[in-house]
């Protein structure tokens, strides 16, 4: 048989299932996409009014004075007159009645609010809602005909490498249409407690803000929020609200003019791999919890501090900062399966989320600790310690409920200052155990070192506040 029947032959047997989904290749133009689209897209221009500051005593300057000028300058015009400010951004309809949705910033603290359509129609529009959380605004426009609409996608089947489209109004000189791809998935800027950025490299400016950003199929998988930049300009480094996120979060503000999030009452941390091992885990995945709110629905489903939280209501948890999330995405008075880790042995709970009220903490992660110095006893992680008296109390603000071990000092160089442990923290347990002297520490952390124990585990108290701290004893 010759080659080229052999190849032949060889080709035929391979299916379409049997090759890799491939992407979407680059199209030879946007314009299509772009002209369906375009007409979705909205113009926001706020302004707000500036009461005149107080003004204070100025010297008196002799007439014609160069710094007279000066003085102006810092206390605006004489006449105390009100101001008037305006600010440009983005929007999106989702609704042909009129719904527009756009960051929470461009309309923040706005006495009027004016959406232009792309057609240079001029709408005077209301505040529906809007989420600070997750900067996201919802305004209402009335139209004498339905206006052009666009719809969420799937956030969560973008991948990095997909082709996007931004459209907005950067700088306030009109619609603009730039194209990217997907740069990275669940970018964490420390922007709100439920942070999840889309990241792409599509040119976003400032007056992009609110605007939508688009798949391929013209789905919003994207409302662009954020830039980073030294210069205020895009430099490819642009974050947009995922819309599996936004997509709860404006229905909410729809039918209850703000945002109704789930809560259980936890602070949990990151598993470090010091964590991890001393609680005898093979990898870092879950949410540990720190602290449980008194009274709360956690405490009162039986969860503790130290729990390891792997699944809440079915979904895996893969860290500290996907918990926060998926108890605020749950519906409200729902009841759900908790599956945790608990001293080594799985166990299920069943908990009902309650509204995550103003003057409630949200449930959100602790905050992840720097890299240890591996030390040996107790003299080597650098801790001096005494007994959590009256006069330590009084010396550091400690409460009365507080029990445990007062730390005195701490040793810069030691392992504790690498886990941020300070003079004043009070250690109430080590390893799951209540320590209330410092001689019981010291026996503990011996007796761990000789049973060839390398990593312990420390529940310090600050504040009011739990956290766990694994420190490396060898």
């Amino acid at each position: 048989m010759r080659f080229s029947q052999i190849l032949c032959a060889a080709l035929l047997l391979i299916t379409p299932t049997s090759l890799p989904a491939l992407a979407r290749p680059a199209p030879d133009s946007f314009a299509d996409l772009a002209d369906k689209l375009l007409p979705t897209v909205v113009n926001i221009a706020t302004s707000q009014t500036l009461k005149p500051r107080a003004r204070q005593d100025l010297p008196k300057l002799p007439p014609g004075s160069p710094l007279e000028d000066l003085f102006k300058n810092f206390t605006g015009p004489r006449d105390g007159q009100p101001r008037h400010v305006t600010s440009l951004g983005s929007g999106f309809i989702i609704d042909p009645s009129g719904y527009i949705v756009t960051n929470n910033h461009v309309i923040e603290d706005s006495d009027e609010i004016t959406v232009t359509l792309n057609d240079g129609t001029e709408l005077p529009a209301k505040l529906v809602g809007r989420d600070t959380k997750t900067d996201l605004a919802l305004l209402k426009v009335s139209s004498s005909k339905p206006l052009p609409a666009t719809h969420f996608g799937d956030s969560d089947k973008a991948r990095i490498g997909d082709w996007v489209i931004a459209i907005g109004d950067p700088f306030g000189i009109g619609s603009t249409v730039t194209a990217g791809i997907v740069s990275a998935r669940n970018r964490n800027i420390n922007a709100g407690p439920y942070d999840d950025f889309i990241q792409t490299d599509a040119p976003i400016n400032r007056g992009n803000s609110g605007g939508p950003l688009f798949n391929m199929d013209g789905d919003v998988i994207g409302i662009n929020s954020q830039i980073f930049s030294p210069s205020g300009g895009s430099v490819g480094i642009g974050f947009a609200i995922p819309a599996n996120l936004a997509r709860d979060v404006v229905g909410q503000l729809r039918r209850f003019g703000a945002a109704r999030r789930g809560w259980i009452g936890v602070r949990i941390q990151a598993v470090t791999p010091e964590i991890a091992e001393s609680l005898g885990l093979g990898s870092t995945r879950g949410a540990l919890i720190a602290d449980v709110t008194a009274g709360g629905p956690a405490a009162r489903a039986g969860l503790r501090n130290g729990d390891l939280v792997m699944t809440f209501d079915g979904k895996p948890v893969a860290d500290d900062r996907a918990l926060p999330r998926i108890v605020a995405d749950t519906s409200i008075g729902k009841t759900v399966n908790v599956d945790l880790l608990r001293k080594g042995h799985k166990v299920s709970l069943r908990i009902t989320v309650q509204k995550l009220e103003d003057d409630a903490k949200p449930d959100q992660p602790a905050g992840k600790a720097p890299p240890p110095k591996p030390k040996t006893a107790l003299e080597r992680l650098g801790l001096t310690l005494g007994p959590l008296d009256g006069a330590a109390r009084a010396k550091f603000k400690i409460g009365a409920s507080v029990k445990g071990v007062v730390v005195t000092s701490v040793d810069p160089s030691g392992a504790a200052a690498e886990k941020n442990v300070r003079a004043g923290d009070v250690i109430a347990e080590i390893s799951g155990q209540a320590v209330s002297a410092p001689e019981q520490v010291t026996r503990r952390l011996d007796a761990d070192v000789k049973a060839g124990k390398k990593v312990e585990l420390f529940l310090i108290s600050r504040d009011g506040n739990l956290t766990y701290v694994g420190l490396r004893l060898s």
